[in-house]
């Protein structure tokens, strides 16, 4: 009976470590949804993203930033630019909605120089959802 549970247990323990490591191994995509004015909002959404990157480094991270976030990445109102800029050199993509700047009358030299432009934010979050991308509400 000893032998049997001692095997069993052998058994349980590389199944939990093959599991984990396949967990680790996997590639990872994630697009964030940034549509919130409130910089306690944009601070938690670098620290998110940070940590996830600690955990999963060659994860692939995507923002797509509209409507009331676009603070999160004009040059004048973002309070988090320096942890946006050390994101964007791990890898992670700040999309900024085109239709937004429009509305807001907004030019691309307004905005960090670390964002790319998508026509529709919206269309975007939707494209990465259809190829297989995790979707993240950023926000409380």
């Amino acid at each position: 009976m000893k032998k049997v549970l001692f095997k069993l247990s052998i058994f349980t323990l590389l199944f939990v470590k093959t599991f984990y490591v396949q967990a680790q191994e996997k590639e990872h995509k994630i697009v964030f949804h940034s549509a919130s004015s409130d910089t306690l909002v944009h601070k938690a959404l670098v620290k998110q993203i940070a940590n996830v990157l600690d955990f999963w480094k060659t994860a692939k991270i995507e923002v797509v930033v509209h409507n009331n976030g676009i603070g999160f990445m004009k040059k004048e109102e973002t309070k988090t630019a320096k942890e946006i800029h050390q994101l964007t050199e791990k890898g992670v993509v700040f999309a900024v909605c085109e239709n937004t700047m429009k509305q807001r009358k907004l030019e691309k030299f307004q905005i960090l120089t670390s964002a790319t432009f998508v026509p529709v934010g919206i269309a975007e979050i939707v494209l990465k959802e259809e190829d297989g991308w995790s979707y993240i509400k950023a926000g409380f």
